[in-house]
């Protein structure tokens, strides 16, 4: 046994920890001023309301008369223990790192109650903590404390030794049942009438009267218990168990007329609350049992309890802490991976079909904490956001750890119109015939979309028609803030730079690490991360008084060149004017002008890394090593050299976090990150990633799309996501649409917001064909390149006749894909995807060789060439001369080995948009190279590429509105 004693002015709290080489893991909690009190701890918690001839006030640590058996109490408790002990050494085999904890919640410091239980934790081996409230305790201080316990994993069993009057209902609803070893709770009585004592726990006053009776279950059985003055939830759970067991039960209080006719009529009696009454023994049956329950505090010194007054109590002890080895158990057990009990939603099609907001609305999702249950998601793993989303703790992970990953599913894309082709409805509906119709385990995974597009040309991004994220109006608008949160963070660290800049420029050295080390109560001192940027610097002291006036001097002045910083502000809203303004014009900021600009939001490197980061300290990291701008010496400076990537982490910390919704045929979907594919890597978390193929299990399928074309999203998807993810995807699927095919054949353009010309509603199979042999082949042979199956996905349309459907397929599997299957998702749901799934399953089965385009190692000028020649079909690149020069400096920097994530439009294979099918002879020119040393890539920007999108004549927002009655959103699509 050993014993932490914490006092303090606001009182003590002792903490027990019992059992031979046990180790502690409880919390320490500060407790109000307390002294010794004797209140009640009434038993009507337990069913029995407190005599009123019981004036000592003390705890109900019962004793017991037995008359038959009054010398049997070591036989009884030992079975007990020894019993206990078998079920402790069989969890600790199994989990050598778990430890059973019992804490004891109480007002005042009667350690009566403590000494028995912790008598019998030692016997075990379990952990005791005694908490100790003032003995008049406010009930916002128990149920303070309630909440902490039931949210500390290392608590596996809470027992309330509390006075009557503060065991209130708000008290006992806050109590976790899962904890409630002592079965006060509704929720414990609920199941144990209900006999479901899986998920119940039998009070330990009843598990111990239940055990003497049991002793003479060869004479009882069959016949009458009287339980006498037993009030509450103990009558009615003594009652209905001992029931249970076969025999029959009558109840009488101490002042009834007829209790002496009751006895006498009695094979057992229960005597509970009687204070210094008594049942004469001329009243009992010469063979009667009699079970007497007092209130006596009594701890023994000898083995375990052993006395007559004192043995009952050190039985109920002994059944408490066999509740808690169970309590621990069933803990262990949820922490293993569960198996889906998925509940479809309904759909019921119809014809036409209505718009992507009527669908969405037709249906009424599940709530969300009824999604994460039928997934195998623990409650604690759950913030929910209203009642269609909520945020999911990356705790999974490390619950799930030796869970095997399912099947990782790519929805990538032939190049598309500026219309887009439906990789989002691809991947919903695939997903959606996948878990609602073939019923296998599936999860979706997708992008938040940004508000540019949303309110600017190509509307919302949750699927359409009858494959949809739902609600759409949540999934499109804001979701859970966490491009909001990027936005904060990326202008936090422009707002950091600009200001460092200005004070740089007006104070001296001494000045300027007088402010940056303040003395604060005549203390100074760094902090953690002006000791990094210290280290970094090679100055390893951290006393600021040593530091020489050049090393102040070089810790103080960043000495940023205003005409390299390349941190941008971001918005994200489609904004053209603010691609590039002046800062800094107001006389406050004493001349300290410079151009700079604006990036839509999803563009920021903070996007990136939230999208690649694999935990909370890897963002850390991620975002500690962004490189803002070039000193005027050429040496790099980071977010952490400015001292704000600590304040980033923080304002990050609920964002890495997935969002789970729901499609509407009710399977899940994880939204997360949102990075656009052609100036970013365009795919969503590898967080997301990792969780799904967790949660769906080892014959599972995990779906996810990479933005645009194959050429852009997928590329990325294979040489940085897996890269950093370290996954490897079993399948890509490829979605073609008669309309792009038709494009890339010949075709005119197609223009957003503009009639389509016949070609494209008239059956044309010239055109459709060169677009198959043209772009879609060269999609596929880029997928090939990396040793992954192809499946081509048709997205179907309403206009497609069924000859240009076959011959789609017919040439995409002469091209080299595994299977070409035609989906009409939009129209049907998940029942039209079905085809789709049934050839992912046969082409995931199948083995792959997968391998990356080029070795990391490879020069910098030779990865971009590689990609530019064998992706993008050009002879050669051209770098400019700023590109080879920033180039250089990368390699100078140690750089070189990152990955590469070319900046380049979507709309064409090569650098023109209006080049359509497969262009060749053409030779791709770089104008710049920058660098997101945070999100570990270097980027090229391809031709004309600009990270803010303009608005269109007439954008998304003029049919977007709002009903002030109903607050119906209308216009979203």
């Amino acid at each position: 046994m050993k014993l932490a004693t914490i006092r303090s002015a606001c009182g003590s709290l002792r903490l027990y920890t019992s059992g031979p080489g046990s180790r502690f893991g409880g919390v320490l909690r500060r407790c109000s001023p307390v002294g010794v009190t004797d209140n009640w701890l009434s038993l009507r918690t337990i069913g029995a309301a407190p005599s009123s001839s019981s004036s000592s006030g003390a705890s109900p640590t019962l004793t017991v008369s037995f008359e038959k058996q009054q010398d049997n109490w070591s036989e009884y408790n030992k079975e007990v223990v020894q019993s206990t002990e078998e079920a402790m050494e069989t969890l600790l085999r199994r989990n050598p790192e778990i430890q059973p904890l019992l804490a004891i919640l109480q007002s005042g410091e009667d350690d009566s109650i403590l000494e028995i239980n912790k008598k019998i934790a030692g016997k075990i081996g379990l952990n005791v903590t005694q908490i100790c409230l003032a003995k008049e305790c406010h009930e916002d201080d128990i149920v303070a404390e309630l909440l902490k316990l039931n949210s500390d994993p290392k608590v596996h069993g809470i027992y309330l030794h509390l006075p009557p009057a503060s065991l209130t209902s708000r008290v006992l609803n806050t109590l976790s049942p899962e904890k409630d070893v002592d079965g006060l709770t509704d929720v414990n009585l609920g199941c144990l009438v209900r006999g479901d004592l899986s998920k119940s726990f039998v009070p330990p006053v009843v598990g111990a009267v239940l055990d003497l009776l049991g002793k003479h279950d060869a004479l009882l059985k069959d016949k009458s218990v009287l339980l006498v003055g037993v009030e509450g939830s103990l009558r009615l759970t003594l009652q209905c168990l001992i029931e249970r067991s076969g025999m029959a039960v009558d109840t009488s209080r101490w002042n009834s007329k007829s209790l002496q006719k009751q006895v006498m009529q009695s094979d057992a009696v229960v005597l509970l609350g009687a204070g210094n009454m008594d049942v004469p023994p001329t009243w009992a049956r010469p063979d009667a049992v009699i079970i007497r329950c007092e209130s006596i505090l009594e701890p023994d010194d000898d083995d375990v309890g052993l006395s007559s007054r004192s043995g009952f109590g050190y039985l109920t002890a002994a059944y408490r802490s066999q509740n808690v080895v169970h309590s621990c158990s069933r803990w262990l057990q949820k922490q293993q991976y569960r198996p889906w009990r998925l509940r479809n939603l309904k759909l019921q099609p119809l014809t036409p079909v209505p718009s992507d907001i009527q669908i969405s609305r037709a249906q009424t999702p599940k709530p969300v904490d009824q999604l994460a249950e039928e997934i195998g998601l623990l409650p604690e793993e759950l913030e929910a956001y209203g009642r269609n989303k909520a945020k999911v703790q990356l705790s999974v992970l490390g619950r799930l750890h030796s869970q095997p990953d399912g099947k990782y599913v790519l929805v990538a894309g032939i190049t598309p119109t500026p219309l887009g082709e439906g990789k989002s409805t691809v991947t919903i509906g695939l997903v959606q015939a996948m878990s609602a119709h073939l019923k296998l385990n599936s999860f979706a995974c997708l992008r938040q979309p940004s508000q540019g597009p949303t309110f600017g040309v190509k509307g919302g991004a949750a699927g359409g028609g009858y494959a949809q994220v739902i609600p759409m109006e949540e999934f499109n608008l804001h979701l859970t803030g966490d491009i909001h949160a990027i936005t904060a963070a990326n202008n936090l660290v422009a707002a950091a730079i600009d200001a460092r800049m200005l004070h740089e420029a007006t104070q001296s050295d001494k000045a300027l690490f007088s402010r940056l080390v303040p003395t604060v109560n005549g203390v100074r001192k760094f902090s953690p991360i002006q000791i990094s940027r210290l280290n970094r610097l090679g100055i390893n002291k951290s006393d600021p008084a040593s530091l020489t006036p050049q090393e102040v001097s070089t810790f103080v002045r960043l000495d940023l060149d205003p005409c390299k910083i390349t941190w941008q502000r971001v918005v994200d809203t489609n904004d053209r004017f603010l691609r590039k303004i002046t800062v800094g014009q107001a006389s406050t900021e004493k001349g300290q002008i410079r151009e700079t600009g604006f990036d839509i939001a999803v563009a920021s490197e903070i996007m990136a890394i939230l999208a690649l980061s694999d935990s909370l300290q890897d963002m850390k990291s991620r975002l500690a090593r962004m490189v803002v701008g070039t000193s005027r010496s050429g040496e790099p400076v980071t977010a952490e050299d400015l001292g704000v990537s600590g304040a980033l982490v923080v304002l990050m910390k609920d964002a890495i976090k997935p969002t789970l919704m729901q499609t509407l045929e009710g399977t899940p979907v994880f939204v997360h990150a949102g990075p656009f594919a052609n100036i970013a890597h365009g795919n969503s978390s590898v967080l997301a990633d990792k969780l799904a193929l967790k949660l769906v299990g080892r014959d599972g399928f995990v779906v996810t799309e990479a933005g645009f074309g194959a050429d852009i999203g997928m590329e990325k998807f294979f040489n940085i996501k897996c890269r950093a993810s370290g996954l490897r995807p079993d399948v890509v699927v490829l979605v073609a649409t008669v309309r792009a095919l038709k494009m890339h054949g010949g075709g005119p353009n197609v223009s957003a917001g503009a009639p389509l010309p016949k070609e494209y509603i008239d059956e044309n199979l010239s055109l459709v064909a060169g677009g198959c042999r043209s772009n879609l082949k060269k999609q596929i042979q880029i997928a090939h390149l990396f040793g992954v199956p192809v499946v081509v996905a048709l997205n179907v349309f309403k206009t497609d006749t069924q000859a240009e459907i076959d011959l789609v397929c017919q040439i995409a599997k002469e091209c080299g894909a595994s299977d070409a299957v035609p989906c009409h998702h939009w129209s049907q749901g998940g029942r039209g995807c079905l085809e789709l799934a049934q050839a992912v399953e046969e082409a995931a089965n199948r083995p792959s060789n997968f391998q990356f385009l080029y070795n990391i190692e490879m020069p910098v000028v030779e990865k971009i060439r590689t990609i530019a020649q064998r992706v993008y079909g050009a002879d050669d690149i051209e770098l400019s001369p700023e590109a080879e020069s920033k180039i250089d400096y990368y390699n100078q920097q140690g750089y070189g080995s990152l990955p590469i994530c070319m900046a380049k439009t979507h709309l064409s294979l090569s650098h023109v948009p209006d080049k359509k099918g497969a262009p060749t002879g053409f030779v791709l020119p770089i104008r710049d190279v920058r660098a997101s040393i945070g999100a570990g890539f270097i980027y090229p920007l391809v031709g004309t590429m600009s990270t803010m999108p303009g608005l269109p004549t007439r954008p998304c927002f003029y049919d977007i509105d709002l009903d002030p009655d109903t607050e119906e959103i209308t216009g979203l699509f």
